[in-house]
């Protein structure tokens, strides 16, 4: 018995696939904006205060998505902790102040959650183990400091990688977008130190 042929006519277009390329291009969007992110503050010029931010910053959006139990709040951490960042500039009191509120809350939230606790500590030593290097390094000398806070975010790009790995409590995406930020700027942050 013969099987009838599908003509042209009777695949509806919404239905056929998407060419190849479309498909999967979108699949990299999240490593070539953190790439992107990583060359404007490199082109922009690179300190030690702009790199421990980063770094501070990537810690808490995991411990965001960690508290709430939702990987894509990782993505509205950074918006988060940006502001925590501004805001405390406006009040007149340190950056990593506004961060450690933050965090504090964070906390909080995940203990009255249904996050499970061990995901909780572990984002949380997370923050302070990246938190308190990249404190230290704005608080000794600009060059060492510089080195230091290079040597966090490079160093963050472990961690990002163990989530990615195991795709857990972020997006791979997240993942993807800060890997590739932390290394290029923790390098250049690094070899610039080096420079001096």
């Amino acid at each position: 018995m013969r099987t009838p042929e599908k003509t042209p006519s009777s695949t509806s277009a919404a239905t056929s696939p998407q060419p190849a390329g479309t498909r999967h291009s979108w699949r990299y969007l999240p490593a070539l904006v953190g790439l992107a992110v990583a060359v404007s503050q490199i082109l922009t010029g690179v300190d030690a205060e702009g790199v421990a931010i980063t770094v501070t910053a990537a810690a808490s959006c995991y411990l965001a998505a960690a508290a709430l139990g939702r990987p894509w709040v990782a993505w509205a951490g950074i918006l988060i902790s940006s502001l925590a960042v501004v805001l405390s500039e406006l009040a007149g009191i340190p950056w990593w102040v506004g961060l450690a509120g933050y965090a504090v809350v964070l906390v909080g939230v995940g203990l009255r959650g249904p996050t499970p606790r061990r995901v909780l500590a572990d984002q949380s030593l997370a923050l302070l183990g990246f938190g308190g290097l990249a404190v230290a390094a704005v608080l000794i000398s600009p060059q060492l400091g510089l080195a230091l806070a290079g040597l966090t975010l490079v160093s963050h790009a472990l961690w990002d990688y163990r989530h990615w790995r195991r795709d857990d409590v972020v997006s791979r995406g997240l993942a993807e977008f800060c890997f590739l930020l932390d290394v290029p700027l923790g390098a250049a942050a690094v070899a610039l130190a080096l420079s001096t």
